[in-house]
């Protein structure tokens, strides 16, 4: 939800700031990888690396450039989630590894509890 909201909220203001710049776009959406990494809860750590990919093409849909119509924006959203890519899976990446970190430490931390208790 947070991404989502968060990177609509950012193509809107890329559109209306940098005129639909997607290398702009594409630097905004790093950190909100990084955030949304970093802000969800321990019980669903691995969905943010599945949310992130959608809340980039979310933000997409106020920047893309496309014929009226359904088609029209559709296949604008298509060719713009085809040329951003490196910046799609770069945030995919950074989602992963923070998510991972999160991860190991969240383990690190109930062994050396278990560890505290039983010894």
């Amino acid at each position: 939800m947070f991404c989502g909201a968060v990177m609509f909220l950012l193509g809107g203001l890329d559109l209306l700031l940098f005129d639909g710049a997607s290398s702009a776009y594409g630097v905004l959406f790093l950190p909100v990888c990084a955030l949304t990494a970093l802000w969800v809860r321990k019980g669903d750590l691995l969905t943010a690396p599945v949310v992130v990919p959608i809340g980039f093409a979310l933000g997409l849909l106020p920047v893309i450039d496309g014929e009226v119509g359904f088609l029209g924006k559709l296949m604008g959203l298509v060719t713009a989630l085809a040329t951003q890519a490196p910046w799609l899976y770069a945030g995919t990446l950074i989602a992963v590894v923070t998510v991972l970190v999160r991860r190991v430490a969240l383990a690190a931390r109930r062994r050396a509890v278990r560890k505290r208790v039983a010894g």
